[in-house]
């Protein structure tokens, strides 16, 4: 099966692929056809001798045809969904991936699909995410991988990999942004009811979520605190105190039980918060700026830039309630 020139979509299915990698991004992609003047692209859905597969949730999938016989090649874009995990590996699915995986002029991955191009050698010397569950183990299996455990999805040249599940829609709404403009992209993100808004560095996890849960009482009382005051006195003394433990203690015991130091966790959590005013508000960055603890707008650029890599004002032009083509 030779793939027309442009506009393709390959999707390789196994045993075991988790549905919504697959039918997430596939809706997205299948969505453009429904646009005055657009061709849309054509899916095609192949598996291991082309046999119906059963997903991870139990429900069967026929595929368009025969994985062995798919050659992708310009125009391609080739998506691995993820599913289970490495060891069980379909050999002949890895090795299709080494011999052909490379000729697609976009390999995309969804989840722990990732594993499987890496298993393949396609993510060698790439920067690339998966599943925050199996990113340790990414970086352990395959060194030659620079594994970003944070983002919803990374692009890497022609090489793209995205977080677990639902990150593939980010993903394919970024990719049709590219192929077809801003507003096609936003009109399929709206009947979807999904946001176009997240990029791609956004955090996997909100800051609470990434960090752990303290063990003990106080230490959990203060992170609650934190994120529910990012405009308070939020310094290691004033934390200390309310935790009732001396400045160096508290640091030390809120380090060992949440893995982040307390300056850490207050960082995320304060641009967290910005993040959010700055995609849901219209407030001025000044008035921002003061409401989640950084006083001035200057201080709030700094932590954008280090943590986003773009600025307050970049980051509402482009993902704000007012964003647009």
């Amino acid at each position: 099966m030779t793939l027309s020139p442009r506009n393709d979509v390959l999707v390789v299915l196994y045993d075991g692929v988790q549905s919504l990698d697959v039918t997430g991004p596939v809706e997205v992609f299948a969505a453009v056809a429904r646009f005055p003047g657009r061709s849309g692209y054509a899916i095609r859905t192949v598996s291991p001798g082309g046999a119906p597969v059963r997903t991870s949730s139990g429900l069967t999938l026929v595929p368009d045809g025969d994985l062995e016989s798919a050659r992708p090649g310009t125009g391609t874009t080739l998506l691995v969904p993820g599913g289970r995990y490495r060891a069980d590996f379909e050999p002949r699915l890895t090795d299709w991936l080494r011999a052909h995986g490379g000729a697609a002029e976009r390999l995309v991955s969804v989840c722990t699909g990732g594993l499987l191009l890496a298993e393949a050698g396609l993510l060698d010397g790439r920067r690339a995410t998966t599943h925050w569950y199996v990113c340790e183990q990414m970086a352990r299996d395959y060194p030659a991988v620079v594994v970003e455990p944070d983002p919803i999805y990374v692009r890497d040249g022609p090489v793209a990999t995205s977080a677990g599940v639902t990150a593939g829609i980010d993903l394919a709404l970024a990719l049709v942004e590219e192929d077809h403009g801003r507003d096609v992209a936003l009109e399929i993100a709206r009947h979807l009811v999904v946001f176009l808004r997240r990029p791609g560095n956004q955090a996997q996890f909100s800051a609470q979520l990434a960090a752990q849960t303290a063990r003990r009482d106080p230490l959990r009382d203060v992170q609650q605190w934190i994120t529910e005051h990012p405009d308070g006195d939020l310094s290691v003394d004033a934390l200390a105190a309310r935790a009732r433990l001396s400045p160096r203690h508290f640091a030390r015991a809120f380090q060992a039980e949440t893995g982040v130091t307390p300056g850490r966790f207050v960082e995320r959590v304060r641009v967290e918060h910005a993040r959010r005013l700055l995609e849901e508000g219209t407030e001025g960055i000044a008035g921002i700026s003061r409401a989640c603890g950084y006083g001035t707008p200057e201080a709030l650029r700094r932590a954008f830039v280090k943590t986003l890599g773009q600025p307050p004002a970049e980051y509402r032009r482009r993902f704000g309630p007012t964003a647009g083509p």
